[in-house]
C-alpha cells in the first residue's frame, strides 16, 4: 500500500472510532439517568479501577500502557461529563501541582475551580459548590500536609480517591544566571523539597514562604531577583524562563493528593482499598500499644501512622492510621469496633481504591 491508501484507511478507522466513542457515550448518559434516580453517586472510582484492569488485560501489551491509560483517562472523562458535568475544586491557583493531579484522576471534560487554601477546597464540597475535592495529603521527602490532616480530622467530608504523583521541580526565575538570584520564593513543602541544592547551588540566599508554587512563579514573574520553585508547567503558563530542571534533592519524589467527597465509596469486589482512620487515645503508658493490637490481632497491615496535636487539650494528640482493606472488610470492622469500645474517638475518615 501507498501513503495515501494507508491514510485512507486510517481516516476509516478514525470514523468507526468516532461512531463508537458517540455509542459509548450515549449509554454513559444512559447510566447517568438511572444513577440520578437512586441518588447514586456519578464519580465512582473502583469502577474506573476495573475499567482500566479490563483494558489492560484484553490490550495484552499491544498499545503502550500509558498511552492507553491517557486516551481511556480522556474517554472516561468526557463519559462522566455526559452523565454529569461535574465540578471539582483543588487548592489553587492555576498550574498548581494539585491542579494537575486533579487533571490526571478526573481528566479534562470536568469543570475545575481553583480555591485559595485547604479549606476553602473543604468548604467548596460541603456547601455543594463543587462535588469533589482534590488536596496534598503528603510528600515522599517531605512528609505530611498538616492543614489537610486537621481539616479531615473536622471535616463531615470523605476521602474518596488517592492520586499518586511524581514531583519534577524547576527553578523559574528572570534572571540571567543562577548567581543573579536574590530570594527564592514556593511553598514550604516545595522549598523543603529542594533544600539541599539551594544549599549547594545559591548559598546563603533569601528564602521567602509562598501560598502556592504558583503565586511563587507569578512573585518571579514580576522581579528578575526573585526565583520560584515551582513546575514546567506553571514556567510556561505564566511565561517564566526555568533555569534548572530537576531541583528536587529526591528524584523519586512523589506528593500524595486525596480526593475528597461528601458520601463515602461503597465496597466494589474485584478492588483493593485502603481505609484511613483518626484515633485519640487515653494519655497513659501504654496507650499507642493498645491502640495497635486490635490491628495486630485482626492480621492488618497498616501503611501509615501519623501523630498531629488534637488543639483541644494541651500534649494530646490524634493518631491517623492508614490501613489495607475496606471498613466493610469483617476483620477491618472487627479491629474498629474494638477500638470505638475502649478508646475516646475513632473517626472514619473513608476507604477508597488503592
Amino acid at each position: 500500500m501507498d501513503k495515501d491508501s494507508i491514510r485512507k484507511e486510517i481516516d476509516s478507522i478514525d470514523s468507526k472510532i468516532i461512531d463508537l466513542l458517540s455509542t459509548r457515550i450515549s449509554y454513559a448518559k444512559e447510566i447517568g439517568k438511572l444513577k440520578s434516580e437512586k441518588g447514586e453517586e456519578i464519580y465512582v472510582p473502583s469502577r474506573e479501577i476495573l475499567v482500566f484492569k479490563n483494558l489492560l488485560t484484553k490490550n495484552a501489551g499491544r498499545i503502550e500502557e500509558s498511552a492507553l491509560r491517557a486516551i481511556y483517562r480522556e474517554v472516561i472523562s468526557a463519559s462522566i461529563s455526559a452523565e454529569k458535568k461535574l465540578v471539582v475544586s483543588y487548592l489553587g491557583p492555576k498550574a498548581t501541582f494539585t491542579q494537575q493531579a486533579a487533571v490526571k484522576n478526573f481528566g479534562s471534560s470536568v469543570d475545575y475551580r481553583p480555591m485559595p487554601s485547604i479549606p476553602d477546597v473543604f468548604t467548596s464540597v460541603e456547601n455543594k459548590d463543587a462535588d469533589y475535592g482534590v488536596i496534598p495529603i503528603e510528600n515522599s521527602t517531605e512528609g505530611a500536609v498538616f492543614h489537610s490532616m486537621d481539616m479531615l480530622r473536622d471535616s463531615s467530608l470523605y476521602i474518596v480517591g488517592q492520586i499518586y504523583m511524581p514531583i519534577e521541580h524547576c527553578l523559574i526565575s528572570r534572571a540571567s544566571t543562577v548567581s543573579g538570584i536574590r530570594k527564592v520564593c514556593s511553598k514550604d513543602q516545595a522549598i523543603g523539597q529542594c533544600r539541599e541544592w539551594i544549599r549547594r547551588n545559591i548559598g546563603n540566599v533569601e528564602i521567602e514562604y509562598a501560598e502556592s508554587t504558583t503565586v511563587a512563579v507569578k512573585m518571579a514573574r514580576d522581579n528578575p531577583d526573585i526565583a520560584a520553585i515551582g513546575s514546567q508547567i506553571a514556567a510556561d503558563y505564566y511565561g517564566v524562563p526555568v533555569l534548572e530542571k530537576g531541583i528536587q534533592d529526591k528524584k523519586n519524589n512523589q506528593t500524595r493528593f486525596l480526593v475528597i467527597g461528601k458520601n463515602a465509596v461503597a465496597k466494589t469486589a474485584g478492588v483493593k482499598y485502603k481505609t484511613s482512620l483518626v484515633i485519640s487515645v487515653n494519655n497513659r503508658p501504654g496507650a499507642l500499644y493498645d491502640m495497635l493490637v486490635p490491628f495486630n490481632q485482626a492480621n492488618i497491615n497498616l501503611t501509615r501512622i501519623e501523630s498531629r496535636p488534637s488543639k483541644t487539650k494541651a500534649w494530646s494528640y490524634n493518631f491517623f492510621v492508614d490501613l489495607e482493606g475496606h471498613l466493610e472488610d469483617d476483620n477491618v470492622a472487627e479491629a474498629v469496633s474494638v477500638l470505638k469500645s475502649t478508646l475516646p474517638s475513632v473517626k472514619w475518615l473513608g476507604s477508597y481504591p488503592m
